[in-house]
């Protein structure tokens, strides 16, 4: 009887036996035990806080206790300059020497070169003639809205009803004539300076034939 199967069959035992210890030794060399928890454990609800534990604290802001007197007085500082500054646009009328006083230094030729803006509108021949504004021939003492030949604006006849040209009321007038007679026809913004209306004023009294008096 041949042995030949016997031999191959135990070859075949044998190698299972040492693949079934090769697998068994490995385990036990290679085990993984169960751990009863985790080995890291993150607390979800602890994290924010540890988080804004360690970003940087902002930076600590003093409180000026200065603050509002500060602000106050600011304000009141702003309020006088507002109301500071329309006294600082313009002159009072109590600072303005008095026409009658500057008349008596006023020189009638430089007022004559004054008057050179004024001849657009305005003729001073003797005989009266109008242009665009009345002929200002004899107007120092006239009635204001009555120069013949003329057709004066209504604001200016009812202003001659209660008014004369004397040196007074031109020394207002020609300050802002629109300001004076508001509504009247004659488009001139006025000459600002006191010196130069008082020389204005002395040259349009000699335009008569008989100058009037000096106050």
């Amino acid at each position: 009887m041949s042995l030949q199967p016997n031999k191959i069959l135990g070859a075949v035992l044998a190698v299972a036996v040492v693949a079934f210890a090769i697998d068994f030794v490995s385990d036990q060399i290679f085990a993984k035990p169960e751990l009863a928890a985790p080995g890291y454990v993150v607390d979800m609800d602890a994290a924010p806080a540890v988080a804004a534990a360690e970003a940087p604290a902002p930076a600590a802001v003093e409180p000026d206790a200065n603050a509002p007197a500060a602000e106050a007085s600011q304000q009141a500082s702003t309020a006088a300059e507002a109301s500071a500054a329309p006294a600082a646009a313009a002159p009072a009328a109590s600072d303005v020497t008095p026409i009658a006083d500057r008349l008596k230094t006023a020189d009638a030729t430089a007022g004559e070169k004054t008057s050179k803006v004024c001849t657009a509108c305005h003729s001073f021949a003797d005989t009266g003639a109008n242009k665009v504004g009345p002929g200002l021939w004899e107007v120092v003492n006239r009635k204001p809205g009555t120069h013949e030949g003329f057709k004066f604006s209504p604001a200016m006849v009812t202003f001659g009803e209660s008014h004369t040209w004397d040196y007074a009321t031109l020394d207002i007038y020609l300050t802002n004539p629109k300001t004076e007679v508001p509504g009247n026809k004659m488009a001139f913004a006025g000459v600002k300076k006191p010196e130069d209306r008082a020389n204005l004023i002395a040259y349009l009294r000699t335009l008569s034939a008989n100058p009037a008096p000096l106050p």
